[in-house]
C-alpha cells in the first residue's frame, strides 16, 4: 500500500499553508491587479455619474432616458458585455475597466440622482438668496448634502466591481478571478479557495473603507441620529 502524501499540495487539500508560503508573489499580483482594476472603474463610474446625474436633476426630461439606459446596461450579462466590448478594446485591461465603468452607472447614477433630489427646496432657495449661483449651489449645498445617498451607492458599486473583476479571467486580466479560473480547470482546491475568500475579504475591507470615510464626511447623519 501506497503511504499518502504528507504535503498538503501533494494530497491537493482546500485549506493549504503550503500554498500561501509557496504562491505568495503570484498572490500578491494578483490582489494588486484585482484591486488596480476595481480602483480605476469606479472612479471612472464616479466621474461620468455626477455630470449625469446633475443634469438629469437639473432637466427633469433627461432623468427617465438616463436611468433607463443605465438600468439596460445593468442587464446585459457580464460575458456578453465584454463581448460586445471586445472589437472596440481588443483583449486587454482596459476591455475589463470598460464593462466595469458600464455596470456601475446605474448603481452611481440612481444614487446621486436620489441624494440630489432629497436636497430640500427650502435650502436651495435660502442658498439662491445668499446669492449662490448655480455651480457655487451645486459644490457647496447641493452635492453635500446628497453625500449620504452618494456614498451608499459607491459602496455598493464598488463591492459589485470586486466581485465583476473575477469575470475578467476570461480575457486574462480578472486578478484574482485568474487564479480561481486556472485553479477550477486544475481543479486546484487550494488556489480556488484561497482566491475566492482574498476576493470576499477584499470586498469587505473595501465596504468599510468606504462605510468609514461617508462617517468621516458626513459628520451631520450621525448627530442627526443621535
Amino acid at each position: 500500500m501506497t503511504a499518502a502524501p504528507d504535503d498538503c499540495l501533494a494530497r491537493n487539500e482546500w485549506i493549504c499553508g503550503a500554498y500561501l508560503s509557496s504562491r505568495r508573489g503570484i498572490l500578491l499580483d494578483a490582489v494588486v491587479q484585482h484591486l488596480q482594476l476595481t480602483a480605476l472603474s469606479v472612479l471612472i463610474g464616479l466621474l461620468i455619474a455626477v455630470p449625469l446625474a446633475v443634469l438629469a436633476r437639473r432637466w427633469g426630461w433627461a432623468a427617465g432616458p438616463v436611468l433607463a439606459l443605465t438600468t439596460i446596461l445593468y442587464t446585459i450579462p457580464s460575458l456578453a458585455m465584454f463581448s460586445l466590448l471586445l472589437p472596440l478594446y481588443g483583449l486587454s485591461a482596459t476591455l475589463v475597466v470598460a464593462g466595469l465603468v458600464l455596470y456601475s452607472l446605474t448603481l452611481l447614477v440612481r444614487n446621486l440622482l436620489a441624494g440630489l433630489r432629497a436636497v430640500p427646496e427650502e435650502t436651495r432657495q435660502a442658498a439662491r438668496g445668499l446669492g449662490y449661483g448655480p455651480i457655487r449651489l451645486l459644490l457647496t449645498v447641493e452635492l453635500p448634502l446628497a453625500l449620504p445617498a452618494a456614498m451608499a451607492g459607491l459602496r455598493i458599486a464598488t463591492v459589485s466591481a470586486v466581485s465583476l473583476v473575477t469575470v475578467g479571467a476570461i480575457v486574462g486580466y480578472g486578478g484574482l478571478g485568474n487564479l480561481v479560473y486556472a485553479g477550477m480547470n486544475t481543479y486546484f482546491k487550494a488556489q480556488v479557495l484561497t482566491a475566492s475568500v482574498l476576493c470576499v475579504l477584499i470586498a469587505v475591507a473595501a465596504d468599510l473603507l468606504l462605510l468609514g470615510v461617508q462617517r468621516l464626511i458626513t459628520p451631520w447623519t450621525r448627530a442627526a441620529r443621535g
